[in-house]
């Protein structure tokens, strides 16, 4: 079980720091509806992720992507192809980050979230924590890590539930601000909005960087081995 919760950290790590959502939520708790907004957005995001994990786990154990305990040989090809499509976004994001002297804007229809529903606030946590690129790409290499390791069932379970408990951090942190730091709250939030706006574009290239270059080099070892 050790090893299955280990190979998924780094992806957790991953999705949870995906500025927009959490800049997302931080907007949605500024409105007077911003209690239940923000904790449907929550359970939509944490219900996305275990979905979509659980979808691509069963498909890649069921291929066999373990062999005696080492990674199949498919699996480390597919590692290959994730890690270059986030050194690719990563290039992207880096490409398309403000220069200096420029002022990053929100799109449009983050002004609305005032009249987001629960539903609507659910669903758009779908969207952004299981179906964009990024963080489909991190699901799918953190489930077939988990798959790879030869696990029992049940310790491929647990490991999947901290992925998403890991993954689900930093939208779950604005939430705990806010509940908890009283009238703090405003100012706090107001600095982590600003900072993961300004900083949105190079945040997701690291990230992406260093799991993708994280994603390759465990490929190219198993493959070696």
């Amino acid at each position: 079980m050790g090893q299955a919760i280990g190979q998924t950290l780094s992806f957790g790590v991953g999705v949870a720091l995906s500025p927009m959502p959490i800049i997302l939520v931080v907007l949605m708790l500024s409105t007077p509806k911003g209690r239940v907004t923000g904790l449907a957005f929550l359970s939509g995001w944490i219900i996305g992720l275990a979905v979509v994990g659980t979808t691509v786990l069963l498909l890649a154990s069921a291929e066999d992507a373990s062999e005696a305990g080492a990674p199949a040989t498919w699996v480390s090809a597919v590692k290959i192809g994730l890690g270059i499509l986030l050194l690719l976004l990563a290039v992207k994001e880096w490409r398309e980050r403000p220069r200096s002297d420029a002022e990053p804007e929100l799109p449009g229809w983050m002004t609305t979230v005032d009249k987001f529903s629960p539903a609507k606030s659910a669903g758009t946590a779908v969207l952004f924590g299981a179906i964009k690129p990024k963080n489909l790409i991190l699901i799918i290499g953190a489930a077939t890590a988990i798959a790879q390791t030869g696990a029992s069932t049940a310790s491929q379970a647990v490991a999947l539930a901290v992925f998403v408990v890991v993954a689900s951090a930093g939208v779950a942190v604005p939430l705990a601000i806010y509940f908890f730091t009283g009238d703090r709250a405003t100012m706090i939030l107001s600095g982590l909005r600003d900072w993961m706006t300004r900083e949105n574009a190079t945040i997701i290239a690291v990230i992406c960087l260093i799991i993708g270059v994280k994603l390759i080099g465990d490929a190219i070892a198993a493959l070696s081995a």
